[in-house]
């Protein structure tokens, strides 16, 4: 790994986590709706990761992830590695799949969505799950800014022993 291996590698995660709480923000927002575009309720969606298959090192080792996720439809690209040309080790988003969960369905006659039974399609999503999600995109998030800092002052040091 070269001198800015750690950044790119936190860069990447840091930007794999980013999309994460994107995609939980979506989910809160529709928790609601009962009606989207292609018909029925919004169906909740999850981020599946994927390590880059970067330089041969560390995260090769850990095998393909094309097994977990075979699809790549809304997969963001893996970072470049600046100092090959190649991709940085990281990880990525795989792609964003939608939660097979049937929908909730809950007893309101009055409501437009209502079907002739009087019951309505609710997304079945849980604030409790989607904020724990959050909270750990958030978490590692900061971890990985933490370690671009670290290393950012070990250069630093490094730098200020080279000079005397």
């Amino acid at each position: 790994m070269n001198l800015f291996g750690l950044m790119e590698t936190s860069g990447s995660a840091m930007q794999a986590e980013r999309m994460r709480a994107e995609v939980v923000a979506a989910n809160m927002a529709n928790a609601e709706t009962t009606r989207t575009a292609t018909g029925g309720p919004y169906h909740r969606q999850m981020v599946v990761f994927a390590a880059n298959q970067g330089d041969g090192g560390f995260l090769n080792a850990l095998g393909d992830a094309s097994e977990f996720a075979p699809a790549p439809e809304a997969a963001s690209l893996p970072l470049q590695n600046l100092a090959t040309g190649g991709v940085a080790p990281g990880v990525h988003i795989a792609q964003v799949v939608e939660d097979p969960a049937p929908a909730l369905k809950r007893y309101d006659p009055g409501h437009p969505d209502a079907g002739p039974d009087g019951y309505v399609s609710y997304p079945d999503i849980n604030p409790l799950t989607e904020m724990v999600d959050l909270m750990g995109a958030t978490r590692a998030y900061g971890l990985n800014g933490s370690a671009v800092q670290a290393e950012k002052s070990m250069i630093t040091s490094a730098l200020e022993i080279a000079k005397a």
